[in-house]
């Protein structure tokens, strides 16, 4: 199946055109002509999306979880010509794009079934005690309810399962709240072919068209007029700590401040303790090479950094990390910006007398070949900018002298979305030290493992501390994700026929 881009916005079930276009930079194939977004167009979706609340926020959630799986059902059926723009687009291989697409209707049908439970609900009941003395209490009931119109912003390294349909999409319209899409310029023919997925859906289940718009790129204005429109009421981000973090000002700013989760990345440091080390350093450093060199390193929990005691263990850890990295060949990047940013990052590891070269490539265009350094725990703690992300294939291992040395390294990194321990059962004391600080830094603590991949499940976290997002309460993926668009409202004396239909009395308010 082939598909060809019309290149328009979906506004509220109407595709719209505007004057100005911009041209996509596919990896490989033809570029194709998308309109601009203006800020016009943000009013007229916003609008259309408070409109769709009156209804859509008041649905049963057995209506809102069809509509779910009605998206994923039109997303599959259009699985061929989806793969095809979207390797086009990105560069990332037919597997990488099947993959994605599996999660992203995986995790709407998962947000569908978590709603039909009900539990996210958080019903509680406080009986009447009208003879309390001195004073009589009346009952109160408590339920979350949606929030409202949702902003969504397209990530770049995700095109499918961070973007239209994504999981801050799919969570939001899971909640009851309807959602603005600002699609990212590095997969707009993507990002427009699955709004015609959820386009189909909304005619199939007859929901209000306002409840989804998709908006594209083109220019900076679109994303802080979305941000600032009065009817937006939260936004979900994933993207680079500038970007986001300017966004995030302008989220505080508004004269209602509203919530904005942003998830911005982060270096993802490993921590390798002895007795693993004695026992597994090749197998550890071989490890890691492939999961820094996943994807060209384009993901948000790529491992970045591993700290290391130094001696013979640490250099077999070394010698194989690089061997592993020379195996691997140029990649191809997600966006000739995102090609550019990695160069620039190389580059300043390049200039710094603190790191020293372990195995240094050049790169050109938009293919990107592996990088790796190494420092010091002195030195690191002493540049600070060595701490900063790098988004692809750069590794940095940190030499400590000691485990304590280790412990007052791992204090010293701001918020991560991961952080890892490779230990055996003769680091446990080791361990123990870290896993308290460990536990403060990062919204996901592994043992024994690699943090690319992230599991769509109920108990998983991605999100973190500042940097690595913006609320270090809230996921950006798994069903707890949906409490990002909730708020909880109590209801004190209400008759039973005026409460919300999920708050009215059943086993579980008895």
């Amino acid at each position: 199946m082939t598909f060809t881009p019309h290149g328009k916005h979906l506004i509220a079930g109407e595709w719209v055109a505007t004057e100005q276009s911009f041209q996509s930079e596919p990896a490989t194939g033809p570029a194709h002509s998308f309109s601009v977004g203006t800020v016009e167009l943000v009013n007229r979706a916003c609008e259309a999306a408070e409109d769709a609340f009156w209804s859509y926020g008041y649905s049963s959630r057995e209506e809102r979880a069809a509509f779910l799986d009605a998206i994923a059902d039109e997303i599959e059926a259009r699985a061929e010509a989806i793969t095809q723009i979207g390797s086009q687009e990105t560069g990332l291989p037919e597997a990488r794009l099947q993959g994605e697409r599996g999660r992203t209707t995986g995790q709407l049908r998962l947000f569908a079934e978590h709603i039909r439970k009900g539990e996210y609900l958080d019903r509680r009941f406080d009986a009447a005690l009208p003879d309390r003395k001195p004073a009589p209490r009346p009952e109160i009931r408590l339920v979350e309810r949606p929030i409202g119109p949702v902003a969504v912003f397209g990530a770049s390294n995700f095109p499918l399962a961070f973007s239209t349909a994504g999981g801050d999409t799919a969570a939001a319209l899971a909640a009851g709240c309807p959602v603005v899409v600002k699609g990212h310029s590095a997969h707009p023919g993507t990002g427009e072919i699955v709004a015609e997925s959820v386009a189909a859906a909304i005619a199939k289940c007859g929901v209000h068209p306002g409840v989804f718009s998709l908006i594209q790129g083109g220019r900076r204005d679109v994303g802080t007029a979305l941000v600032q429109h009065p009817r937006i009421k939260a936004v979900g981000f994933t993207g680079s700590l500038a970007g986001g973090r300017a966004l995030f000002d302008l989220c505080a700013q508004r004269p209602e401040p509203i919530p904005f989760f942003g998830e911005l990345g982060s270096v993802n440091p490993m921590f390798l303790l002895p007795e693993a080390m004695s026992a597994r350093a090749d197998e550890l450093g071989a490890g890691w090479a492939g999961s820094l060199t996943m994807g060209a390193g384009q993901f948000c929990t790529n491992p970045g950094i591993s700290v290391v005691i130094d001696g013979p263990d640490a250099d077999r850890y070394t010698a194989a990390a690089r061997a592993g990295l020379e195996k691997v060949g140029p990649q191809t990047m997600l966006t000739d910006g995102i090609a550019k940013a990695y160069r620039d990052g190389k580059e300043r590891f390049e200039t710094r007398n603190s790191v020293t070269p372990v195995y240094a490539t050049d790169s050109a265009d938009r293919q990107a070949n592996p990088n790796l350094y190494e420092t010091t725990a002195e030195a690191y703690l002493q540049d600070h900018a060595l701490g900063e992300e790098v988004f692809g294939p750069l590794g940095l291992i940190v030499r400590v002298k000691s485990v304590d040395e280790m412990v007052t390294l791992a204090k010293g990194f701001e918020g991560q979305l991961t952080a890892t321990l490779h230990m055996d059962e003769g680091d446990l004391a080791d361990a123990q030290k870290l896993r308290p600080i460990l536990e403060r830094k990062a919204g996901r603590v592994l043992v024994n493992g690699f943090p690319t991949g992230v599991e769509v499940v109920d108990s998983m976290v991605h999100g973190g501390p500042y940097p690595a997002s913006t609320n270090f309460g809230a996921t950006s993926v798994g069903t707890l994700s949906i409490r990002r668009f909730l708020r909880p409202v109590s209801y004190q004396n209400f008759p039973e026929e005026l409460l919300p239909e999920d708050l009215q009395s059943g086993p579980e308010l008895r």
